[in-house]
């Protein structure tokens, strides 16, 4: 399936000529391949919408027969109109059209193996991400996500209406590790009772993400999944939440202050601000069940800022056990978001902490690069301390270890709820041949800079609401 990847994205190259960059070359696949799988699996169309219909025409006929049929499409209930809405043909000339035609033609996918189209699609979703600047917010790590997802085992067959969600949903990372660790955990499904597996594959997972062409991204890659899972179109953060309440929450929210400035009016948030993460903090506690737990991948900032985010700490802290933060090592994000220093934090909602373990995955530990990719052995180490209970409290206990130390809840209040806890020595500052890329030294000067104009909009704000600080 490599072969499929550089087939397809040796296309692609060929397109930019033409004017199709990344993102629309991966936008017009999801709607040819969806048509083409459509077709194998014989999925009734609208009149007229068919890959038979598509794949007959030619020249400027076949262009504006594309057209029509991304329109009709669209307008369709469900998944269907969920892909195809909003959706614009992107080519300039019907020839290129007409050869990605015959190109996804040529394979039968309905004969692959799920895992083998889903990699297909998702190597070209890495790779989007590695090459298109910024697109790294949606695309996480595959090999943290899998991390996250042994040490969160979110099992739905817990209960019978266990829900599994990622409010920052991206291109479905964290739901699809999900579902491949539970059909891993049931023999390939072999385990899971017959009644079950609609509930599965239609009911267990959900997502909201706020770019309409992410979205569609999400859901085709749940698709060629097996997973026709509720994708929302929407801001999660702007916007209530309603009355859906999830066991597990799975997300790696936006990162950077860029683009933040208005602060939700939420009335189930204690802290008013604009700092996206902070709010994203807040959005999850409150649409967790009792009980809830989740994992959330959070910049540096977040551990150790000041003013609202110490105020949203000591909420978290009070209202949830935040049992683990496990610190990444240096280029986790890159090439997707190069220069990102970032954690993953787990917690559970409904019970109030007395103790924090916190991981140092990043601290004298090699970088993640083009030469060094991150990899499962990675986080070994991590996941045998993290320890079987999902909750952060196996039996026999944790212990402490050089990278794994235990802080607890009074410690934490006399570091006056500072997060941005490390212990280790850094031999790479003692070492001039080692030192941080200048790009890392600028992101990281950048997000110190944002941060406090941030606080001082913070400020500014309060004082012009009449509010003193209080």
């Amino acid at each position: 399936m490599t072969d499929a990847v550089a087939k397809l994205w040796g296309f692609c190259n060929t397109l930019r000529h033409d004017g199709i960059n990344y993102g629309d070359y991966i936008e017009q696949l999801t709607y040819l391949l969806f048509l083409k799988l459509a077709d194998e699996k014989a999925v009734k169309l609208p009149n007229g919408c068919s890959w038979k219909d598509l794949k007959a025409k030619s020249g400027t006929e076949l262009e504006d027969y594309y057209v029509f049929m991304l329109r009709e499409l669209g307008k369709q209930p469900g998944l269907l109109g969920g892909i195809f809405s909003g959706a614009q043909s992107r080519f300039r000339t019907p020839v290129n059209l007409k050869k990605l035609i015959s190109m996804i033609d040529e394979t039968y996918w309905g004969a692959l193996d799920v895992d083998l189209k889903a990699d297909c699609y998702e190597g070209l979703l890495q790779k989007y991400a590695a090459e298109q600047k910024g697109a790294g917010q949606y695309f996480t790590p595959r090999e943290a996500i899998r991390a996250v997802v042994r040490c969160m085992k979110p099992d739905f067959r817990e209960n019978s209406s266990f829900a599994i969600h990622d409010p920052a949903v991206g291109t479905a990372g964290f739901l699809i590790g999900s579902y491949e660790w539970i059909m891993k955990q049931t023999k390939n499904g072999a385990d899971i009772k017959r009644e079950d597996f609609a509930r599965l594959e239609k009911h267990v997972f959900s997502g909201k993400e706020i770019v309409q062409e992410t979205r569609r991204l999400s859901l085709m890659n749940l698709y060629l999944h097996g997973i026709e899972s509720n994708i929302m179109y929407g801001d999660s953060i702007a916007e209530p939440p309603g009355a859906a309440r999830y066991d597990v929450v799975l997300t790696n929210p936006p990162f950077g202050t860029k683009g933040a400035g208005e602060t939700p009016s939420r009335e189930d948030f204690n802290i008013s601000t604009s700092n996206k993460q902070l709010n994203f903090i807040q959005h999850v506690i409150s649409i967790l069940k009792p009980g809830g737990r989740a994992a959330m991948v959070l910049p540096d900032n977040v551990l150790f800022e000041e003013h609202a985010g110490k105020e949203v700490r000591k909420i978290m802290l009070k209202d949830c056990d935040l049992h683990t933060i496990i610190r990444l090592p240096i280029g986790t994000f890159a090439p997707y978001s190069a220069g990102v220093k970032a954690n993953i934090v787990f917690f559970r909602k409904g019970v109030e902490t007395k103790e924090v373990w916190i991981y140092d995955l990043r601290t004298n530990v090699e970088k993640v690069n083009k030469g060094h990719s991150l990899t499962e052995k990675y986080f070994e180490d991590f996941e045998k301390s993290y320890g079987s209970d999902p909750n952060g409290h196996p039996k026999p206990a944790r212990k402490e270890t050089e990278r794994f130390k235990k802080f607890t809840l009074k410690q934490i209040e006399e570091r006056d709820y500072n997060l941005d806890i490390f212990w280790l020595k850094d031999e790479n500052q003692e070492n001039p041949d080692d030192l941080p890329e200048p790009l890392d030294l600028v992101s990281e000067a950048t997000t110190h800079l944002e941060n406090a104009m941030e606080a001082m909009n913070e400020l500014a704000r309060k004082l012009n609401n009449g509010d003193k600080g209080k």
